[in-house]
């Protein structure tokens, strides 16, 4: 039975009413507004900046996040999801920019971020090619390896009190902060668990002004409309220093773990916006980081900190409302546009004080580190793989906690590779390589998706499971997997004729058990959703649905992946000898 998501009242495509889209949207402003203000602050004010650039670093955050969010929910090209996807400022490029901020100056941070913006274009491209590399596994140390170099950053925001107030007042503010927003968070139902965190927010303001560390005077010299001086912006770096070459690898590292984390967004998006979901459409997918890179782009441009999609908020706000349709995402980028150019709102956020953001920082820290977790567990957990995160997380942590690579490589390649995120993400990606390149030699046979290859591909699959050793029973069943799966993908392509026949190349990986993967240029629909359809029907299949029939039959699993320009199969088959 194909699971259902109940409470789903609205689909991304269908239409829903103004006023009810309108105050969702509102409900994710507020999180999301928040989010942007307080990661923006903190970064900034972590690296001593002025004043002023922080006004011109939210305002410019506020436009590009409104701006990413509205073209997620719209499809432009390759760019947009048709989703509702909040974006704006995140916490993984901070430890980065403060130590950019720190070590060189404003134009050089908004050329890193610049540059780092080309990885998430190319890994939207080559998304198909990567997946073997860029594993859950890979990305999911690397979300709980960024969580951990921010959570230090967290840990000194709460000691920072201004003068004459007692330093045990940090420690305090943080802790009701905390406390509150999490017991909320854990015990609350309905619209005050969306409210956890804002809530526990107010409430580490409210001790702030018992202990005299609240200062409101922000707030009443605020303007109500207006517009951020423009000599605050940094403009770009356009002589690379040696402190750019030294972080350059850093941020690139960055931007990849966080497009990465993009395409993982991309699948939850469209599983949980459909009352029955549909298998992942992974041109949707590379969508939604090709959009993300372009903001990116921008915020590197504007010199601000770079999006991210708010996908625990999205998934907490569509869970709770039950609309997924895209006309909030319009109005969620409209309204933090409108916002955008009224100071006195943003005002209001700032004056919060640094114990209390630095509570808040760690706790979306602690949830980042956790999501990195599942990332991890979500496929299983073997030896192998297990090993890959112990590994790589120990040399992340510990370089972290001590560099000890400056003495031994030098100032410059020492602070690069001694980088603990940096070493471990390496080290992870490096051991899922060793992984690949140890396993059984896979074999390949290039051909065309056309009728007359089923004999070559018999042909093919016949000498595999020779090579194997399989018995008769396991060879057939092999053939026929391949034969139904080829049979499936010309059945999918309908009446549709293309200039040429489309090339298709099967590759077959043995191992416990064998899994074909048939990579062709196709773009229809998807078997998956095929599959899963015929296992709500009867049992007696139409004529033209036979081949699916028979390849669920046949097959162990059967994955399918639509790309743009490629669509890959993956088929498991079961053999013995």
């Amino acid at each position: 039975m194909a699971r259902v998501n109940e409470y789903i009242r609205y689909q991304p495509d269908e239409r829903c009413p103004p006023f009810l889209s309108i105050s969702v949207a509102f409900q994710g402003v507020v999180i999301a507004m928040a989010n942007m203000v307080l990661f923006v602050t903190v970064a900034v004010r972590a690296g001593n900046q002025s004043d002023d650039y922080l006004l011109w670093a939210i305002f410019s955050a506020l436009i590009i996040g409104g701006v990413i969010t509205a073209l997620q929910a719209g499809r432009v090209g390759k760019l947009g999801t048709g989703h509702v996807l909040m974006t704006g400022a995140g916490p993984h490029f901070i430890a980065v920019s403060v130590l950019a901020m720190t070590k060189g100056d404003l134009p050089m941070l908004a050329s890193l971020i610049v540059i780092s913006s080309l990885v998430q274009f190319a890994l939207a491209k080559w998304l198909p090619l990567l997946r073997r590399v860029i594993t859950p596994v890979v990305s999911g140390i690397a979300l709980m390896l960024i969580a951990v170099t921010a959570m230090t950053i967290a840990v000194d925001r709460i000691s920072e009190v201004p003068e004459g107030v007692q330093s045990t007042a940090g420690p305090a503010v943080a802790a009701t902060t905390l406390v509150v927003a999490t017991m909320l968070a854990m015990r609350a139902s309905g619209i005050w668990r969306l409210w956890a965190p804002l809530i526990g927010i107010a409430s580490g303001c409210a001790v702030a002004v018992l202990l005299g560390m609240y200062d409101l005077q922000r707030v009443i010299d605020a303007q109500w409309l207006h517009i951020p001086d423009i000599t605050a912006w940094p403009g770009l770096d356009l002589r690379p220093s040696v402190e750019f070459w030294t972080l350059l690898p850093v941020f690139l590292i960055v931007s990849l773990v966080s497009s990465v984390k993009m395409s993982s967004d991309g699948v939850v998006i469209q599983r949980i916006s459909r009352v029955r979901p549909q298998a992942t459409d992974f041109r949707l997918v590379q969508a939604a980081v090709n959009t993300n890179g372009l903001g990116v782009l921008l915020s590197g441009i504007a010199g601000t900190l770079p999006p991210v999609i708010y996908t625990p908020s999205v998934v907490t706000l569509i869970n709770l409302t039950g609309v997924a349709a895209r006309s909030v995402g319009y109005a969620i980028g409209a309204i933090l546009i409108v916002l955008a150019f009224l100071p006195k709102a943003t005002a209001v956020l700032l004056t919060i004080p640094s114990p209390v953001m630095g509570a808040f920082l760690l706790m979306i820290m602690g949830l980042l580190f956790v999501e990195g977790m599942r990332m991890v567990f979500q496929g299983g957990l073997d030896h192998r793989k297990a090993l890959v995160v112990g590994v790589a997380l120990s040399i992340g942590v510990g370089l972290e906690s001590q560099n000890i690579l400056t003495d031994v490589l030098g100032q410059t390649w020492g602070i690069l590779l001694g980088n603990g995120m940096t070493a471990g993400v390496l080290a992870a990606i490096l051991m899922t390589l060793f992984i690949e390149l140890t396993s059984p030699r896979h074999t390949r046979l290039e051909t065309t998706l056309d009728i007359s290859a089923l004999s070559r591909i018999d042909r093919f699959l016949c000498e595999l499971a020779s090579k194997l050793k399989w018995n008769d029973t396991s060879t057939e069943r092999l053939r026929a997997a391949g034969e139904e799966t080829v049979s499936s993908l010309l059945q999918s392509r309908g009446d549709h004729e293309a200039d040429s026949v489309p090339r298709l190349i099967i590759v077959a990986r043995p191992g416990e058990t064998v899994e074909l993967e048939f990579l062709a240029v196709f773009d229809e629909e998807n078997i998956e959703d095929r599959l899963a359809h015929l296992s709500e029907q009867a049992q007696v299949p139409e004529e033209h649905e036979i081949s699916f029939w028979l390849l669920r039959h046949y097959a162990s699993s059967v994955h399918h992946r639509k790309y743009h320009g490629l669509d890959i199969v993956s088929v498991h088959v079961e053999g013995s000898r």
